[in-house]
């Protein structure tokens, strides 16, 4: 997984399947899927294509995502204090924070919230 979260090997579609160390690598300098060794039997092992497939799809699901992940308003009791101090003060702060979210990251054409 790259420091974003996004998954970028066939290991974090492994770490997801099972709980536990179900799976190691005959060498740990190469994880390519001929050195995918399962430890429990319990588990079969995957086809190499069903663990590529679910890594495209789990990369294009983050990427679809993105705008969720951009979209990040202040947080809860921020916003409330923001909130407090307009009523207070006759100012538009909260106002004025959402809409700077908003206009900096539009919605997709198509989103439905």
């Amino acid at each position: 997984m790259d420091q974003n979260g996004r998954y970028d090997h066939i290991e974090d579609v492994l770490v997801h399947l099972h709980r536990g160390q179900w799976f190691g690598w005959s060498d740990s300098k190469d994880k390519i899927y001929s050195n995918l060794v399962i430890h429990n039997s319990d588990y079969d092992k995957p086809t190499e294509k069903s663990l590529t497939d679910d890594l495209v799809k789990q990369q294009s699901d983050f990427d679809t995502n993105q705008y969720q992940r951009d979209r990040q308003y202040p947080d809860l009791g921020e916003q409330l204090d923001m909130q407090y101090h307009d009523q207070l003060d006759g100012t538009t702060t909260w106002k004025d924070a959402v809409a700077k979210v908003k206009a900096d990251n539009p919605k997709p054409d198509g989103w439905k919230e």
